[in-house]
């Protein structure tokens, strides 16, 4: 979450007073929102759903895949992603990222096999896949794309935006996402079937409250339903969302400018498939080594990007014990019709990932950020890189602590980082 404030407080103060907390009735936040969020990304249709965890799992029943089929996962993501998988009954298969910490094409071109059904490439910290790549690929295989957008909210792969290039998008609007409601998510297609079976999962109870549609029959589902205070937040955050994701890549643009010289000793930033278009919520650096990557940080506080959590494979507990659902009888991993698929998550098979990640280190950009903070944030890379590239003392950098940002922000560089 990057800002928060009166707007917010008096849209759900509003909902409140009103007694309409319900989504469905007359002038819904939720339904504005979705007809809203649909024309910003340019999409036939949107659902709001409580997570954008539940989003995911919504675009995969929405496609129709479940026991039997295999779903292409990065090694890098909030484990989210693979465990939705999981929670229609199919199997994720992991894929390397490459060093823009997103969707290997090449990778994914490898890994489809005769079960593969879907991919899901995610737009990672806000960094964009190489869609052109994985569309083409996927419409050669006739594999559906799921658009992992849930760290990519307001971001965009040459001018269109994130989550409405593949056959359907998910997003998050947690509050460590770029627009909040707290907690919240949703699913975007032009596919009016994709949609209605989506929304099936959403809200079983949809059919009834919007008027009962015979074009699919309704299937029960847990249910993941918005609340209009949700609706209320998400209409005011995007108003500021186009502003606060340009001020963020004029402000990556500003470093990157500014580290140039750095290019002449040896640091390299990650290459980017559409930086003019995605997030740019991070500043990410390619060092030579893992070693280099902790010398770097150890100077200047960052994030290694191996180092986030629960976003790289060997930290997703249920995936690689097999503990696909609650009960033995609904585990994917034991299901008869899954037996043929590829299960075996040998952490050795995606190293090359895992050393990609092991050297890139993060750095946040803010919309709130200052000239003043980014040519501190420029000088003091400088000061991390000549430590890693020219041996320069670590107890010699002089970090300059920006006037704008406060201790505790300055020593907890992941702002924004979350999933």
């Amino acid at each position: 979450m990057y800002i928060v404030g009166e707007a917010e407080i008096e849209a759900v103060a509003a909902v409140i007073r009103s007694g309409a907390l319900f989504r469905y009735g007359d002038d819904s936040q939720c339904e504005r929102f979705e007809k809203r969020y649909a024309q910003h990304l340019g999409a036939g249709d949107f659902a709001l759903s409580a997570s954008g965890t539940y989003a995911l799992a919504a675009g995969l029943i929405g496609f129709g895949i479940g026991p039997g089929d295999e779903v292409l996962v990065p090694a890098h993501t909030y484990m989210a992603t693979a465990t939705s998988v999981l929670a229609v009954g199919a199997i994720p298969v992991l894929v390397d990222v490459d060093q823009s910490i997103t969707l290997d094409p090449a990778a994914f071109r490898e890994a489809i096999g005769p079960r593969t059904r879907a991919v899901i490439p995610v737009h990672m910290w806000g960094a964009a896949c190489n869609m052109d790549a994985i569309m083409e690929i996927a419409a050669k295989h006739d594999i559906l794309v799921l658009e992992d957008a849930c760290q990519g909210v307001g971001g965009a792969y040459e001018g269109r935006k994130m989550g409405s290039i593949g056959h359907a998008g998910a997003f998050s609007f947690n509050y460590f996402k770029n627009m909040t409601g707290g907690e919240g998510g949703g699913i975007a297609s032009s596919d009016a079937r994709v949609m209605e079976r989506a929304r099936c999962a959403i809200d079983p109870c949809h059919f009834y409250w919007q008027g009962r549609s015979d074009s699919i029959r309704p299937f029960a589902g847990i249910g993941a339903r918005a609340s209009e205070l949700m609706g209320a937040m998400l209409n005011v955050q995007l108003d500021r969302l186009d502003d606060m994701i340009a001020s963020m890549r004029r402000q990556r643009r500003a470093v990157l400018d500014g580290i140039r010289p750095l290019h002449n000793i040896g640091l390299q930033p990650a290459p980017m498939n559409s930086p003019d278009h995605d997030c740019a919520a991070q500043l990410m650096l390619t060092m030579p080594s893992a070693e280099a990557a902790k010398q770097f940080v150890a100077v200047l506080p960052s994030v290694i990007a191996s180092k986030t959590g629960r976003h790289t494979f060997p930290q997703w507990d249920q995936v690689l014990m097999h503990e696909g659902a609650h009960h033995p009888a609904l585990n994917p991993y034991k299901l008869p019709e899954n037996q043929g698929c590829r299960m075996d998550y040998d952490t050795g098979a995606w190293q090359r990932s895992i050393d990609i990640l092991d050297r890139t280190v993060m750095l946040p950009m803010h919309p709130l950020h200052t000239d003043q903070d980014i040519g501190d944030m420029v000088h003091n890379i400088g000061q991390a890189a000549r430590v890693v590239f020219e041996g320069m003392p670590a107890a010699a950098a002089k970090l300059r602590r920006p006037a704008a940002v406060d201790q505790q922000k300055f020593d907890s560089v992941t702002t924004a980082t979350g999933t």
